[in-house]
């Protein structure tokens, strides 16, 4: 199996350090969230999750309907992907997700049966099934 694509970030100071990915482009500080007792004011791995997995499912949606006859566009496919860190009960900690998707111009059986679909296909599902506790909600507009 061939790699489509990959990329290569390095972290330095933990959650309260920098990332940098190896084109530069993504170059930013990273701080503790102020409800785990740290200052905020710059992201953190749970936003990043976040951010990286609504915009991965909203393509997994587009990517599902490509041999549909009603194709889901860009404009279409509105997804918030919600993160959590909660405690796993062994002195460590888990995520848990909660996505989003809100699809215009179908049904919602058929909106539905698009995100499950997407569910299916997303590289991120695909990564954190059985692992991570996700919960699906579709709205059809």
């Amino acid at each position: 199996m061939s790699t489509l694509y990959k990329t290569r970030v390095n972290a330095y100071g933990g959650r309260s350090g920098t990332i940098k990915s190896e084109d530069g482009i993504l170059d930013m500080a990273l701080a503790l969230p102020k409800e785990l007792g740290g200052k905020g004011r710059a992201t953190n791995p749970e936003q990043l999750f976040a951010a990286g997995y609504a915009a991965c499912f909203e393509n997994a949606v587009i990517h599902v309907t490509r041999a549909q006859a009603h194709k889901v566009r860009d404009e279409d496919i509105e997804v918030s992907c919600e993160v959590g860190l909660v405690p796993n009960g062994e002195d460590g900690f888990k995520l848990v997700v909660a996505l989003d998707a809100e699809i215009a111009g179908v049904e919602q059986s058929k909106a539905e049966e698009i995100v499950k679909a997407a569910h299916a296909v997303c590289p991120y599902s695909n990564a954190i099934r059985g692992n991570v506790d996700v919960t699906l909600t579709v709205f059809a507009q």
